[in-house]
């Protein structure tokens, strides 16, 4: 059966998830700032709940939004070692932007139109129909064509005018537990959603994926939007995603109780999983910039105000691509570009070939 590895307990669990957190039932904001000068009117709340679905997809036929991974990922126990120190553990997936569209396939599957506009990269043929199945292989924008993953965020408007990233944005999968070396491949098909668009203006600033907030110019660290952005800069934000996985679904019905941010083990300054979900996956870090300057009181998300950005992952990746990437990368301890060539110690070589193909 779907749900025999799942207790009682952890039912409860990611009821209470999806109902405090997803705003399913009553919630709590901490006072917002003042509210942007008025553009085309915009609700968070609109087309996009985070609810479970209910509506069975092609990689979840019953549609009770739980995708059990196969096979599950057991007996693992988070470690807590401390390999030898690394500044860098990292490689880039630069990835530019295919197209938009009011889509969701995590959120939203088999539901085309329902969500708030989204602003896709990576994949080229993101819809509300994705699947495991119709992503793995496809044509993608990243620089190397062994990733086929879709990534997504709210699409960033000026006014009526849609602002999109310019170019390959930066994507970096990075170790965010201490022990690098014990950092895996992400499985086939996972898939979860980082932020959450009903999220308050003080929900975004503690959230535990939190860099350095919206910025331009000398501006950083705002919650929402600047009000001025100097001419010719952009605007940027940084935001990192969970990397520690319970080994068992490839989603749940809230998109995000099947991970979790590292923990800091009692007495050390170490991140390590939880017992909860001991596999060390890469950490994703989205690194967008709009070309958008000057008077921002007119920009706005798609989902709303600039607190409630989050975006969204679906992995696709050709497995033995992903694979020599992490292990040369962020297990080797290397600051790599997208072939995986860290500049700083070519003797290591690089992953991938001039291609960015596995050679």
């Amino acid at each position: 059966m779907k749900r025999s590895s799942r207790s009682f307990s952890a039912l409860l669990v990611c009821t209470a998830l999806v109902t405090t957190v997803f705003g399913i039932g009553s919630i709590t904001a901490a006072a917002d700032p003042a509210p942007a000068a008025a553009g085309p009117s915009v609700s968070a709340h609109a087309g996009h709940t985070m609810a479970a679905s209910a509506v069975p997809s092609g990689d979840d036929a019953d549609g009770d939004g739980y995708i059990p991974a196969n096979p599950p990922v057991t007996g693992v126990t988070p470690s807590d070692r401390e390999p030898t120190p690394r500044y860098f553990h990292e490689f880039q997936a630069n990835c530019a932007v295919t197209h938009t569209a009011p889509d969701d396939p995590i959120v939203f599957p088999a539901q085309p139109g329902k969500s708030h506009d989204h602003t896709f990269m990576g994949n080229t043929t993101t819809n509300a129909n994705s699947t495991t199945a119709s992503l793995y292989g496809g044509n993608t924008t990243c620089k190397a064509p062994g990733d086929s993953s879709a990534y997504w965020l709210p699409s960033l408007y000026k006014g009526d005018k849609k602002i999109l990233p310019i170019g390959p944005q930066v994507i970096y999968y990075k170790a965010g537990v201490t022990d690098y070396t014990s950092v895996r491949p992400f499985p086939k098909g996972l898939r979860y959603v980082v932020g959450n668009p009903l999220q308050s203006a003080q929900d975004f600033r503690s959230h535990p994926g939190w860099v350095e907030g919206w910025e331009c110019g000398e501006s950083f660290k705002n919650v929402d939007f600047p009000q001025n952005c100097p001419a010719g800069s952009q605007l940027n934000l940084r935001m990192q995603a969970p990397s520690c996985w319970n080994g068992l679904h490839l989603d749940t019905p809230d998109h995000k109780a099947h991970m979790a941010y590292p923990i800091v083990k009692a007495g050390t300054n170490n991140n390590v999983c939880p017992a909860s979900h001991p596999v060390a996956l890469p950490m994703i870090e989205f690194k967008m910039a709009w070309p958008v300057d000057g008077d921002m009181s007119q920009v706005r998300l798609a989902s709303g105000r600039g607190y409630s950005f989050h975006y969204d992952f679906f992995n696709a990746w050709n497995e033995p691509t992903l694979k020599a990437l992490v292990d040369h990368c962020i297990v080797g301890g290397l600051q790599c570009d997208p072939r995986g060539y860290d500049q700083a110690h070519p003797q290591e070589g690089a992953a991938l070939g001039p291609d960015y193909r596995l050679p």
